[in-house]
C-alpha cells in the first residue's frame, strides 16, 4: 500500500509515453506604432531596401557621379549625380548639382536642377533653390524650394520643349464646331 495514491498513478499511466508536438516558438508581437504609420512607411522609398552607397558628413566630392543602387548623401558634392534608384540628400548634405534619379528625397541643401522619374519628396529642413522635374512632388512643412516646377512624367531629351499648343482654345470669335481638332502631344 502507498502512500497518497501513488500505486494508483502508475497504473494509469501508458507505458510508452508519447511525446507531446513541438509548440512553435511564439511569433514576435508586431510593433506598436502610431495610427497610420504602418501605410506612411510602405510609401517611403527611402524604407525599401539597404543602402548601397553612402558618403558620409566629412566627404567632399566634385565631379560627375553615377549610382546604381539606393545612395545616402550627408556631405558636400558640387557637379552631377544620377542614380538609377533612391536618392537621398542628408540633413548635413550641401549639394551643388543637376541630379537625376528615380526616386529622390531631399533633407539637406541643394542648389541645381533636380529631375526624378517618379517621386521627388522634400522634406523639412530642406532648402533647394533650382528647377524641379517630376511627376510626384511632396513638399513637406518646414521645406522651403524656390524655383520652377514642372508636374509631368520625365521627358526624354528629344521631346523635351515641344509644348502642346493650346491656343485654338484661346480664340473666342471661332465657334467649337469650327476650332480645328487638338491633336495629341506623339
Amino acid at each position: 500500500m502507498a502512500l497518497f495514491g501513488n500505486d494508483r498513478e502508475r497504473e494509469d499511466r501508458p507505458r510508452n509515453p508519447v511525446p507531446e508536438p513541438a509548440m512553435p516558438p511564439p511569433e514576435p508581437r508586431p510593433q506598436e506604432v502610431e495610427m497610420f504609420e504602418r501605410e506612411r512607411e510602405k510609401g517611403r522609398p527611402e524604407e525599401t531596401g539597404g543602402t548601397s552607397a553612402f558618403l558620409g558628413k566629412g566627404t567632399r566630392i566634385t565631379g560627375k557621379l553615377a549610382f546604381e543602387g539606393t545612395v545616402r548623401i550627408e556631405g558636400q558634392v558640387e557637379g552631377e549625380i544620377a542614380s538609377q534608384d533612391t536618392l537621398t540628400v542628408g540633413e548635413s548634405a550641401v549639394v551643388k548639382a543637376k541630379i537625376s534619379g528615380t526616386a529622390i528625397i531631399v533633407h539637406g541643401q541643394v542648389t541645381g536642377d533636380i529631375t526624378a522619374r517618379t517621386r521627388l519628396e522634400l522634406r523639412a529642413p530642406s532648402k533647394v533653390v533650382g528647377n524641379l522635374n517630376t511627376p510626384s512632388l511632396v513638399i513637406h512643412e518646414g521645406a522651403v524650394f524656390e524655383g520652377q516646377c514642372a508636374m509631368g512624367a520625365a521627358q526624354e531629351p528629344s521631346r523635351r520643349g515641344k509644348k502642346p499648343d493650346f491656343s485654338a482654345l484661346l480664340k473666342s470669335s471661332e465657334s467649337p464646331e469650327d476650332a480645328p481638332p487638338i491633336q495629341p502631344e506623339r
